[in-house]
């Protein structure tokens, strides 16, 4: 069985990762880290891990960026890979990230989702087959209390459709202040936010006279969490190193 801390357990995405877990065969939650510091579950929660009393196999973190340096300091001292699911980090944070992935395991995703990491690679595929002669924008939707933009999976894909393009492509966020036609070397990144949008994902591809467009849509946040518990799963027997939902796929 692996022991499994939560941070941010009290959140939305908490509850649903603790939820996971308890039905899970192969975790079990042994604490939660949560700024409220208050338990709703059968475990404890504690409000940092300097309250923690026993260490856990893996990490759960679906939290908020400013409780990366906590993570990351508690990971290392107790040499307990992590599973890094939250987004909006800073380009400073990922590179401690990425540093800490020398030490200890991390499973570093910005959508847990089997489906988004599958239109992932087809979107790959096609950038192959259509990225030259095609204008490629991204579009995703969540929410209207999203605070992040674009999603941590819009530049996921993005990410992954420039590191399939012959040339590097520049990223353009909003058009509204550029009176000039669109270049082709663009990924245009598109964010919308209403309603109770759990996550919505699309790369079109637009060429002459014709149009391919490849979607994600998720139905409920816990398609992300069981991911997330299915990486833990994985993440306690691997050795130091940054891993992702294609290493899991193909273990």
């Amino acid at each position: 069985m692996v022991n499994v801390a939560i941070v941010g357990c009290n959140g939305k995405m908490g509850g649903f990762v603790a939820q996971a877990v308890k039905e899970s065969a192969v975790c079990e939650a042994l604490f939660g880290v949560d700024a409220f510091g208050e338990s709703r579950y059968d475990f404890p929660v504690y409000k940092s891990f300097d309250e923690a009393a026993a260490a856990p196999d893996v990490i759960i973190d679906f939290s908020n960026p400013a409780a990366l340096d906590g993570l990351l300091g508690y990971a290392l001292a107790h040499k307990t890979p992590c599973v890094i699911c939250t987004t909006g980090y800073s380009q400073e944070q990922v590179a401690q990230i990425k540093a800490a992935a020398e030490q200890i395991a991390v499973f570093y995703s910005g959508n847990m989702s089997l489906g988004i990491n599958l239109l992932i690679a087809l979107a790959k595929q096609a950038t192959k087959v259509l990225g030259n002669s095609f204008d490629i924008e991204i579009v995703e939707k969540h929410h209207n209390l999203k605070v992040d933009a674009p999603s941590g999976t819009a530049l996921m894909i993005a990410d992954a459709v420039n590191d399939t393009l012959e040339t590097e492509a520049q990223y353009v966020y909003d058009r509204h202040s550029y009176r000039k036609k669109r270049s082709k070397n663009e990924i245009g990144i598109h964010s919308v936010r209403g309603g109770t949008i759990v996550g919505e994902h699309e790369v079109i591809f637009a060429g002459h006279d014709e149009v391919v467009t490849i979607t994600h849509q998720a139905q409920s946040k816990e398609v992300f969490a069981v991911g997330a518990v299915n990486a833990a799963a994985f993440l306690a027997a691997q050795p130091a190193g940054m891993y992702d939902m294609g290493k899991l796929i193909n273990a």
